[in-house]
This record gives structure tokens, sequence and C-alpha cells, in this order.
């Protein structure tokens, strides 16, 4: 889409500032897996110098996905801050998720599919209604608990006389 692409031939070495509307029509076109609707406001800060340019993305809004346990359309609120630095080389690569080296002859920088990049990579992988927080905030709760079998409070019998001798040695380590 031309409305995401900045012309960097005729900009000067100084900051520039880009504002956008992120709508429906912008999940058309960049992809709708994971999102397909959605509102934001992207402001797109560009420092142009000699031999990089560094580009820092502010998102703020509300993306529209259906929850993961019980199918209902819900509000994700996204407010997500990223950079990414373009240097100049002889060609295009990815050096890290940060650092794109680009092609001194480049004439436009493509900054839909960032800006759609930064917005899916915002929102969690498992996606949960708001009304579920509190089971959420439990289950996070309980992953990396260690529960031993031999706890008082998960034997079903409560007596420790058949317990290996061992074990009660170990157990006064606790």
């Amino acid at each position: 889409m031309e409305a995401y692409r900045i012309n960097i031939v005729g900009l000067s070495n100084k900051v520039h500032h880009f504002n956008y509307e992120v709508g429906t029509e912008f999940f058309k076109e960049y992809g709708t897996d994971l999102i397909s609707d959605g509102s934001f406001l992207v402001e797109v800060t560009l420092d142009k110098r000699e031999t990089f340019m560094e580009a820092d993305f502010k998102i703020k809004g509300n993306a529209n996905v259906i929850c993961d346990r019980s199918l209902d359309p819900f509000e994700y609120p996204i407010n997500a801050t990223r950079k990414i630095v373009f240097k100049y080389g002889d060609h295009d690569e990815e050096v890290t998720d940060e650092i794109q080296i680009i092609n001194r002859e480049t004439a436009w920088l493509e900054i839909g599919q960032y800006i759609y990049e930064f917005i899916v990579l915002s929102i969690p992988l498992k996606k949960l209604h708001p009304r579920y927080k509190d089971e959420a905030d439990q289950d996070d709760d309980a992953v990396g608990k260690i529960i031993y079998s031999s706890d008082p409070g998960n034997d079903d019998k409560g007596d420790d006389d058949d317990t290996d001798p061992r074990w009660s040695i170990l157990k006064k380590l606790k």
C-alpha cells in the first residue's frame, strides 16, 4: 500500500514525523490470520542520518480478537513502542530484529509490514476475554509449582507409616 511508503531519497538528514491511522483495510492488505480488525494510531519518528536511519514506532489502539476459551470477540488494548535501525549497504539483509541493511539505491521504505508485525507481536499467544482474567492469574500462579506426592495435603491416607525411612530423612531437609 502506497500510504505506508516513505520516500527516503527526498528526505533531508534530520528527524521526520509520520502519523497513520490503521484499520480494517490495513489488515485486509497485510494479513488477517491473527488480526482481522482493529483501530490504531501509529506515530513513526524517522531520524535520517548519513549512513543509517533510525525509526521509532509508537502504536496505540485496540485489536479485535477472538477469545481462545469462549470464542467471544473482544477488544485487546495495545500500547507498543519499537525501534528499527536501517543501515545502508550493498544488499538487503535482516541482521537482527532491530537492524536491517537496505541497499543504497533504495528509494522507498515500506513500513506497513513492520507496523503489522509489531501489532501482531503485541498480542499474547493465549487470548482470553477480560472476564477470565482472574482465572488466568490463578493458572499463572500454578505454573512452576512443584507438588510432592508425599505432602500430607496431597496424601489420601494422611499417614506416613508406610513411607520408606530414606524419604523420612530427606523430608527433614525441607
